[in-house]
């Protein structure tokens, strides 16, 4: 039998702390409680969980504030709990480093499947000549893609902006990720730029049969791509 992993969850809410821990525990997971910042870090280091669920407001500090120090030196995955209103503060998490994030309230089912994704080994840049998604392959060496046997006609920018995606599957890739990836630091702000992009994108992948709501917008945050089942 394998074994179980162990999810730290960082809240100071009570009620969600015996929520989370009796959701997980049901779906196959060992927890860890923190209640704050300090704590979470310190957890991180003594029990070396498998993945943070981390709510960002914390009575020590902003639980970007948590990330920011925690991607100093790991890359464990980091799922974000944050309230609607919240949209600017979940950027600058995604942007700082975290992998996901549910909105408060949240269904449970919602949050195994982010989390589910997360704890997917990552398919990091240079890992692999070749990055498969349903009948889509993307060949870094050559930079081709194919659906099927049919080549999909890409620009130098669509190919890195598939790239970018591709590598990351089911999690959120912020708008300021890709143009900061694929533009440089000149255009981190060109948001109307890349969605311009994102379009071509999808026609010509939808041109040669591939459903393109892979590419799925994650409204004023950014994209995801998500395999086909």
């Amino acid at each position: 039998m394998s074994e179980r992993q162990l999810i730290l969850i960082v809240d100071d809410e009570p009620q969600i702390q015996r929520f989370l821990v009796h959701a997980l525990g049901a779906s196959g997971y060992d927890t860890a409680l923190a209640a704050n910042g300090a704590e979470a870090l310190a957890a991180v280091a003594q029990l070396r969980p498998d993945l943070m669920i981390l709510d960002l407001g914390l009575p020590d500090m902003n639980g970007k504030t948590v990330i920011e120090r925690l991607r100093a030196d790991s890359d464990l995955p980091v799922i974000v709990l944050s309230a609607h209103d919240q949209e600017m503060e979940k950027i600058l998490a995604l942007d700082l480093g975290a992998n996901d994030f549910v909105a408060k309230p949240f269904a449970i089912g919602e949050l195994l499947a982010r989390l589910r994704a997360s704890l997917r080994p990552k398919r990091g840049a240079g890992a692999q000549a070749l990055l498969r998604s349903g009948d889509l392959t993307l060949s870094r060496d050559l930079r081709q893609v194919f659906v099927g046997a049919e080549e999909v006609r890409l620009t130098p920018k669509e190919f890195d902006l598939l790239l970018a995606l591709l590598e990351q599957p089911d999690r959120i890739v912020t708008h300021r990720q890709l143009l900061l990836r694929v533009w440089g630091p000149a255009h981190v702000a060109d948001v109307a730029y890349l969605r311009v992009f994102i379009g071509q994108l999808r026609q010509k992948l939808e041109a040669v049969g591939f459903d393109a709501s892979a590419i799925r917008t994650e409204a004023g945050i950014g994209y995801r791509w998500i395999n086909p089942t």
